[in-house]
């Protein structure tokens, strides 16, 4: 048998048993998760929040509701302006406590 060819297969061989890699790809990397918001919603209907701030997105608020429906709302709403600032106010006093 050919070295060469040999070798070919052995290169094959070995790549073919590499480990995937764990990053995601660039499409999935770039996209934002809210593409819209809801710009009235009740605090009462909010189960959960989370934030997320990412370099190629604008600051996105996700709201899981009672109904258990996952909603992006709009983080300049007069009721979560007044959370943050509230938190942040919590953040700062606990960590000149500490």
């Amino acid at each position: 048998m050919d070295m060469k060819l040999l070798a070919v297969f052995a290169v094959l061989a070995v790549a073919s048993y590499a480990p995937p890699s764990e990053a995601k790809p660039i499409s999935l990397v770039e996209r934002c998760y809210c593409s819209s918001t809801v710009n009235s919603l009740p605090r009462g209907y909010v189960r959960e929040l989370r934030f997320i701030h990412t370099p190629n997105c604008p600051f996105q608020v996700i709201a899981k509701l009672r109904s258990n429906k996952v909603v992006c709302i709009d983080p300049n709403m007069p009721w979560l302006q007044q959370y943050l600032k509230n938190a942040f106010k919590r953040m700062k006093k606990n960590k000149m406590s500490t």
